[in-house]
């Protein structure tokens, strides 16, 4: 039989997980595939898990999407990567939302047992990956801050109340320089956005025509200056892509540097967690051809091959 991995983060999301796990062995069992489940136990156990392990067919990552991110990042430490799939059981799921997952967790396994080997772009932050978004500026410590407990009990709206209670009126102002394409940019931002992806903090189709195979990735730098106009102008991409909207510069490209004059002690946040360190310059690049297991379901949207 072939070997399956399943890395489990049973403190994603509500946990409904749980009840499932003996469904999850007959599963993959059907599909011809002799399996492990390891729970993690804590922060980046995820990335040590899959970094250890001696070989398998495919290494399935059962969590939000942190935890994807995590085990993509230790199967990108071998030297010889595994194959990967996403079961996504965490709050939000952006990625699992954008290739074509919806709630029932063993229909979502089905879909991804069932769906095709694709190779997918990979963005890095200073040679760290990030499988979707790198965000930094207002808002963004909402990702890592909001409290569990708010999570597991109210799920994404969680994030809401957390949010209007800690997010000032008045917005923060960032001086950045960047170059995109050997062009020098600058100018006062109150939010960055990086992204490989068509859905970003629960937004379908925030970009037009995104693929995660044509060796771009997505950038936004937003100067709003108010909460209040923010949620304004963010209430627009019910009708518009962010790239139409006043007050948000858009840009597609394989490499971007940026420097942040004066950083305030405001940390990125990556794939939903906190950017562990501490640094004014960035430099974003992209690595090419990483082989993903993924639904068939939205693969002429999210592919150009």
């Amino acid at each position: 039989m072939k070997k399956c991995f399943v890395i489990y983060n049973n403190q994603s999301g509500k946990s409904k997980a749980n009840n499932y796990i003996y469904k999850i062995y007959d599963i993959l069992e059907k599909y011809g595939y002799e399996t492990t489940i390891v729970y993690t136990k804590y922060k980046h156990h995820a990335e040590d898990i899959v970094y250890e392990i001696d070989d398998a067919d495919l290494v399935i990552a059962a969590g939000g999407d942190g935890t994807f991110s995590e085990v993509m990042m230790g199967n990108l430490r071998r030297k010889k990567p595994l194959l990967l799939g996403n079961l996504p059981i965490g709050t939000t799921n952006d990625v699992g939302h954008m290739y074509g997952y919806k709630k029932n967790l063993l229909s979502n396994l089905t879909l991804l047992l069932e769906g095709s080997v694709k190779n997918v772009d990979v963005c890095t932050i200073n040679g760290q990956i990030f499988t979707y978004v790198a965000g930094f500026g207002n808002f963004l410590n909402i990702a890592y801050d909001t409290p569990r407990k708010l999570k597991k009990k109210f799920g994404k709206l969680g994030y809401l109340i957390y949010g209007l209670s800690a997010v000032r009126d008045n917005l923060k102002f960032f001086d950045i320089h960047y170059k995109i394409d050997g062009v020098s940019y600058h100018g006062k931002y109150s939010l960055v956005f990086i992204t490989n992806s068509d859905r970003v903090a629960g937004v379908n189709d925030i970009y037009q025509n995104v693929k995660l195979d044509d060796g771009k990735f997505e950038v936004i730098f937003c100067n709003l200056t108010s909460k209040r106009e923010m949620v304004r102008r963010l209430c627009l991409l019910s009708i518009k892509h962010i790239d139409q909207i006043p007050g948000f510069t858009f840009y597609q490209t394989d490499h971007l540097e940026m420097k942040i004059e004066d950083i305030q002690n405001t940390p990125w946040c990556i794939d939903g967690e906190r950017l562990e360190g501490n640094s004014s310059t960035y430099t974003f690049r992209i690595l090419r051809n990483v082989k993903l297991l993924v639904p068939s379901k939205n693969e002429e949207n999210l592919f150009t091959k």
